[in-house]
């Protein structure tokens, strides 16, 4: 396919969940036009997938359910396949479903693919990626890029689906932030800029190796140099990405055909990587504190980081990004420097909620692996904070987490389902823990918080930065940080602010 195509022609979608129910209800608002048949492999039976999938009928599309769906729509298809497959971002590749409908189909790209087609030759792509800092990135660089007056919209992965943001207005500039399984299933998706934050181990379930959920997320740049005038902005602080770098920089501009701005070095976001390596741009932290673009031999002075309302130096390496996304798109000194120092925290990110017996309350709810949970501990170093940990146990290792956690925390309070063997590791560690450091157990997100009263006072940090999934006891990570958020507020109410 090419982008501005006429036809879609005869399209399958594989699942039901919210990305791939905007792309029924795209292809429905053009069946008979461009889209000249809809067929939908709805998967399992629901409430919500029966309900679309009768709503989908009524308007002439073809629906079928279970694991024969694709081969059953196949048979009602002209020539017996498809022009084109969109499957739903949570179904692998290595699950029949899908790999039936490639089989059967000529083309198969993802939602973010099809709005990017589907969108204006004058609308601009930004898509950012990585295991974690992705919302926050994709939020601030579309924070800043209309504080330059551009007409940005943060999409994708951040809960804006990128096709309905394109059917409302197909030639803005689109912040999209990009899962690998989005990223997996893209063929000529050719943003104007890709970001790469980091990569740690993450969905290896659905990818199968660290190696391919890594390559998953790369793809975000195979086709920067289809875009005139992409760049590419990537996190040198992260071992995996830095890889990346030395790739590109034995390149020429012309072999590459894009520009790199690399962001730190291995020594960290204070680290220039011209000097330290001879790139020709840079983002970084300068000597006095201010964060510095350099960008086609000039250099951009912008905020300090000590200006930031967000916490963490994993959030000073977000604003880097997104403010050498902003800088190389065309955006001003001092607008990129005022929307760095207006953007606020994103609600369940290191979010300020309140004070309870003067300790101050953070809701890191979105830390749902262990490495987010790492940038949460080390973001207050005015405090050692009261960490609650656990939930739904991922079962990664825990040693860099009781490590940081000895480093920069007074206290742990471990609880849920994760609860029992997040305490082991503390009270099995090796070396032991520094004097006075406690570790104690409780049941639920509320007794955990409790305990964590009990021993706060004023001065204190409480942070909930669980470094697992929430579904032992929430349905997701926004309901949890969300009953945080309202102990918080009973407490305070309850033992005083």
């Amino acid at each position: 396919m090419r982008r501005g195509t006429e036809q879609l022609g005869c399209v399958l979608v594989l699942g039901l969940g919210k990305s791939a129910s905007a792309v029924v209800d795209y292809c429905l608002d053009n069946l008979g036009n461009r889209v000249s048949g809809l067929f939908i492999a709805a998967g399992a039976h629901g409430e919500s997938s029966d309900a679309l999938a009768e709503r989908a009928q009524a308007r002439g599309a073809a629906v079928a359910f279970g694991d024969d769906a694709v081969a059953e729509l196949a048979a009602k298809a002209p020539q017996g396949r498809f022009d084109l497959c969109v499957p739903s971002p949570g179904i692998s590749p290595s699950q029949p479903l899908y790999a039936e409908g490639a089989r059967l189909s000529d083309t198969v790209i993802g939602e973010v693919e099809l709005a990017w087609l589907e969108s204006s030759p004058a609308s601009k792509w930004i898509a950012i990626t990585g295991t974690n800092g992705k919302t926050t990135a994709t939020s601030l660089t579309a924070h800043l890029l209309r504080a330059a007056g551009m007409d940005a919209v943060a999409v994708g992965n951040i809960g804006d689906v990128c096709l309905s943001a394109v059917a409302q207005n197909p030639s803005r500039v689109f912040v999209a932030e990009t899962s690998s399984y989005q990223l997996y299933s893209t063929v000529d998706f050719a943003p104007d800029a890709a970001v790469l934050l980091n990569v740690t181990p993450d969905h290896l379930k659905w990818h199968g190796t660290f190696e391919a959920y890594r390559d998953a997320k790369l793809k975000a740049f195979a086709n920067l140099s289809a875009s005139p005038d992409a760049v590419a902005v990537l996190d040198a602080t992260d071992d995996v990405v830095r890889a990346k770098v030395r790739e590109y920089k034995a390149l020429s501009t012309a072999d590459r055909g894009f520009p790199y701005i690399p962001v730190g070095t291995k020594a960290g976001y204070a680290g220039d990587m011209r000097a330290a390596c001879g790139a020709d741009n840079a983002a970084f932290v300068d000597a006095d504190g201010s964060l510095v673009v350099a960008f086609e031999g000039v250099e951009h002075r912008l905020a300090k980081a000590s200006e930031l309302l967000i916490k963490g130096s994993h959030n000073v390496g977000n604003a880097l990004a997104a403010a050498a996304v902003a800088i190389a798109l065309g955006a001003s000194d001092d607008a990129v420097a005022q929307g760095l120092r207006s953007f606020a925290p994103l609600e369940h990110r290191i979010e300020p909620c309140g004070s309870v017996k003067g300790a101050a309350c953070y809701n890191d709810s979105k830390a749902t692996n262990v490495d987010a949970s790492l940038k949460a501990i080390a973001a207050f170093p005015e405090a050692r904070p009261i960490i609650l940990l656990g939930g739904d146990d991922k079962g990664t290792d825990l040693t860099s987490l009781v490590e940081a956690a000895h480093r920069h925390a007074r206290a742990v309070i471990c609880f849920g389902a994760a609860g029992g063997r997040f305490e082991d590791a503390f009270s099995t560690a090796a070396p032991a823990a520094p004097e006075g450091f406690q570790v104690l157990r409780a049941e639920k997100l509320a007794d955990a918080f409790d305990a964590a009263c009990d021993i706060a006072g004023e001065g204190d940090v409480i942070l909930l930065s669980p470094a697992c999934a929430s579904f032992d006891e929430f349905t997701c990570f926004e309901e949890r940080g969300s009953v945080f958020k309202q102990l918080v507020a009973d407490r305070a109410s309850r033992l005083g602010a």
